[in-house]
């Protein structure tokens, strides 16, 4: 039985039944939902930070390196558990005849989203009954932070589809407690081999808490749902970290080690203050919805679970992990929860203003968007064409019929959904997911290649494997960050050894990473310097490649 509530406020606040029938908009949502997880998945280099990591550990899987101790450029990947790394592998393997490595690769995170939107409208449907999952998920995809860390590749997006995927077993978990017993296990196995030892913990407090604080989770049917899911959830904590422990107990010590967090990073306020503008749509709907309930809060049990699952996310990745926008995907999942059960109950008011904050908010990006790319194509207006050249300076305008044509048919598809007279609770929360699907889609059309020439490493570092003298032994680098080192041998192969972990200059050759604002290292008079670069759009960061002359 769905957690399914009755409020006088609903009779007062309902949106009006909708005229199309519950398949076309069924049909309609999984068409926004495959376009919102399609654009932006191929069609550019791997990205620093974290694309930078994923795919130099990918490059290592596809040259027979060995999936048990996982290397990045090289050198171990000690804090890294394998799952999302061996899906990407085997998308890339799959479709590399037809992508390039790192886009093939990529799609894996269009799977792994594909998983998450599943088990978001579910929850939705299953905390607060029939017709709200779309609305949940309408909610989801047009969250502001999810947009383009869902695109990316990194685990985060695979850890992101195990917390859906327990997030909704546990609504499950009174009504269908075998099904979904397995399905938590299952979702707590997917974000431990996917980002280590956090996310499970986080899964398994949450469970074990909603019993000891609410009345609604004691019951025998909870009970059989955590037996079950601790039998489902053994063999993804069991099979890999035994194998990595009989090959090397070593390593699997240090991963232990590495893995387990220490709760001592005190990044709570920086999680809430991301929140403030990562969340919208869901965060004012959610906090409408908590208002609204004020003390029946406690005694709801779609709340109980949807807003101590956010506590308990908030404070062990406040305490948990460093502050980083991409650690607060998770949050969003309660959130987008409470906010589906609140679209009916919005005053009219409240959603028309935030119906016209969204379409003004896209519309002017969407006018950017298409502003930038005229300006590159004509140089018209000049400011703006001379303001784009200078951020990514390495950019040759070219222009393409398909990359207009793919812009035009998405600004259509926005300008034909928030044209339309109606306006409704419901409306608003689908012009927020075609809004922000469509200026992705526009950013992912128009400026993707001006962006891509931006921020690639590729002529970088093919540029410094052209300078390599013939016959060298080894490269000594200092500074270098892990993301360069990675693309360096990504795109040219290049593996250096880090003094930071040597602690000695005993190559040939020897790499100096120079950053804005740090003092310049001089080699000394036995170094003889053959080539220096850089990004072109960098102002922040460069390179120097010495030769040792004795």
């Amino acid at each position: 039985m769905s957690f399914e509530f009755e409020h006088d406020w609903q009779a007062t606040f309902a949106t009006p039944k909708p005229r199309i029938g519950q398949a076309t908009k069924t049909r309609l949502l999984l068409l926004l939902c495959a376009l919102w997880l399609g654009l932006g998945l191929v069609g550019h280099q791997p990205w620093k930070p974290d694309e930078a990591l994923t795919i130099s550990i990918v490059k290592h899987l596809l040259t027979g390196g060995d999936w048990l101790a996982l290397k990045l450029a090289g050198q171990p990947a000690s804090q890294a558990a394998p799952l999302y790394y061996l899906s990407a592998a085997a998308t890339a393997q799959l479709f590399s005849p037809w992508f390039s490595l790192h886009d093939a690769a990529r799609l894996v995170s269009g799977l792994w989203m594909a998983l998450t939107l599943l088990m978001v409208g579910m929850a939705g449907r299953e905390l607060w009954g029939k017709g709200t999952g779309r609305q949940t998920t309408l909610v989801f995809i047009g969250s502001i932070g999810l947009i383009v860390t869902a695109h990316m590749l990194i685990p985060d997006v695979a850890a992101l589809a195990g917390y859906a995927t327990a997030f909704y077993a546990l609504a499950l978990s009174t009504r269908r407690p075998l099904r979904a017993g397995l399905l938590l296990g299952t979702g707590c196995g997917i974000a431990f081999l996917s980002k280590g030892l956090l996310p499970a913990e986080i899964i398994a407090v949450t469970a074990l808490l909603l019993p000891v604080f609410f009345s609604h989770w004691r019951n025998k049917l909870y009970l059989v749902c955590l037996g079950v899911a601790l039998a489902a959830a053994s063999p993804w904590f069991v099979v890999w970290p035994f194998a990595l422990w009989h090959r090397s107990p070593e390593q699997f010590q240090t991963w232990l080690a590495l893995a387990q967090p220490a709760f001592d990073q005190f990044n709570l306020f920086y999680f809430v203050k991301t929140l403030t503008w990562y969340a919208w749509p869901a965060l004012p709907l959610a906090g409408w919805m908590l208002w609204l309930e004020g003390r029946k809060i406690l005694t709801n049990p779609t709340l109980q679970l949807s807003l101590g699952f956010f506590l308990i996310l908030l404070f062990m990745l406040g305490l948990g992990t460093e502050g980083r926008d991409v650690h607060a995907l998770p949050l969003l999942l309660p959130l987008a929860a409470i906010a589906g059960g609140s679209v009916d109950t919005l005053r009219r008011s409240a959603a028309s203003a935030l119906d016209w904050f969204g379409i003004m908010l896209f519309g002017v990006l969407g006018f950017c968007f298409w502003l930038g790319w005229v300006a590159m194509m004509t140089g018209f207006p000049a400011k703006t064409a001379e303001r784009m050249h200078k951020l990514s300076p390495a950019y040759v305008p070219e222009f393409s019929w398909g990359v207009l044509l793919a812009g035009l048919v998405l600004t259509l598809i926005w300008l034909a959904v928030v044209g339309k007279a109606k306006r409704s609770n419901r409306a608003m929360v689908t012009d927020w997911a075609v809004g922000i699907t469509v200026a992705w889609g526009l950013l992912m059309t128009l400026w993707l290649p001006w962006l891509d020439s931006a921020k690639s490493y590729r002529i970088t570092a093919t540029s410094l494997r052209a300078a390599l003298p013939a016959g060298y032994g080894c490269i000594t680098s200092r500074n270098l960050g892990e993301s360069q080192r990675s693309l360096l041998d990504y795109h040219a192969g290049i593996r250096v050894q880090a003094f930071e972990t040597v602690q000695r200059l005993s190559c040939d050759l020897y790499l100096i990473q120079d950053e804005k604002g740090r003092d310049k290292i001089e080699p000394g008079t036995n170094w003889k310097l053959i080539w220096q670069g850089k990004r072109p759009s960098d102002r922040r960061e460069s390179f120097r490649l010495y030769q040792r002359t004795n």
